[in-house]
């Protein structure tokens, strides 16, 4: 496992990492805490130091999860959770001071910490930017000694840069990948000056970007990928990118012919991401053990050459563009 800085947090972490929200709910699953257990202790076992958390996922179960496992286990893990997803009606409002503080009080009784690593704002309202008053709240938080991090997760590229002109944001979590390339025209290299750590979040599209789809798939009415595809339950941009399905399938053959030889595109697909030296981790989703080990495997993955890179920029260009570069 090779590892990157986490901006100035300072915390070195493993360049693949670890998502949980695939651990359960929204999947089509239910939690299954023996098989998250495993899949955790894998993850740490391979290197991985860096587990992203929510405390919507599975009602709080996921951070309990990995609470546990962090307790457990000997070697620094970085515990990453978010908050204000649990807003009913999920809106700008309701992202205040004391909302906020009284989610970070449940995350750390649910993850049995003192302190909580890092905590992000969970995919807020675009106008809970523009309200610096919380993010002085944040600082009060950190200040008193009950996180030690704060940053944001964000669906678009203008909340990213918005979000970094807080000094106190020393992180934003964001979704890029084959399919969702904006972030590396600005956003990068504005990060890289303030020296904010980038997570990357939906690497593989909701896993589109695997290659094993075909038109004939079929998922479980309790997953995203199909009661979400126009947005119905969140941001559509979380489903398979924001991409309508049979155009990402197109997407995916013309894909498969630049990595001749490869049974599916996993790895490329998040080789590609780590050629971006302003990306400090990613965090694809594990719903089983096994794939914990496949996603690894990216860290090693041979280098994509420039001519690759501007053929994977060729076909977003061709296929994808129109549909996703300007609303995300």
């Amino acid at each position: 496992m090779k590892y990157r800085r986490l901006g100035k947090t300072g915390y070195e972490v493993s360049e693949i990492s670890l998502g949980t929200w695939q651990l359960g709910g929204g999947w089509g699953k239910p939690f299954d805490e023996e098989e998250a257990y495993r899949t955790l202790n894998l993850a740490i076992d391979r290197g991985i130091n860096f587990l992203d958390t929510a405390d919507v996922y599975s009602g709080g179960l996921s951070e309990k999860a990995v609470g546990r496992i962090i307790r457990e286990r000997k070697e620094e893990v970085v515990l990453a959770t978010k908050a204000g997803r649990r807003l009913n009606p999920h809106i700008a409002a309701g992202y205040t001071p004391e909302n906020i503080g009284g989610f970070i009080e449940d995350s750390l009784r649910n993850t049995g910490c003192e302190a909580l690593d890092l905590v992000q704002l969970h995919c807020p309202p675009t106008d809970v930017y523009y309200h610096p008053e919380l993010f002085e709240a944040l600082d009060k938080i950190k200040k008193d000694g009950k996180i030690r991090h704060y940053g944001v997760s964000v669906e678009r590229v203008e909340e990213a840069l918005k979000a970094i002109e807080y000094p106190g944001v020393e992180t934003v979590q964001i979704i890029f990948n084959m399919f969702r390339q904006r972030p590396a025209d600005l956003f990068f290299a504005r990060a890289a000056e303030k020296d904010v750590g980038v997570i990357v979040r939906v690497p593989l599209a909701s896993g589109l970007l695997t290659g094993k789809f075909s038109r004939e798939t079929s998922f479980g009415k309790e997953d995203h990928r199909t009661f979400n595809r126009n947005g119905e339950a969140f941001d559509r941009g979380e489903t398979f990118a924001g991409i309508p399905y049979g155009r990402g399938l197109e997407a995916v053959e013309k894909l498969k012919g630049i990595f001749p030889g490869e049974e599916l595109l996993v790895m490329p697909a998040l080789k590609w991401i780590l050629m971006f030296d302003q990306v400090s981790c990613i965090i694809p989703g594990a719903s089983r053990s096994s794939q914990v080990t496949s996603n690894i495997q990216a860290s090693d993955y041979p280098a994509l050459s420039g001519e690759v890179m501007g053929k994977v920029r060729a076909v977003y260009d061709e296929y994808i563009r129109p549909h996703v570069h300007q609303n995300w």
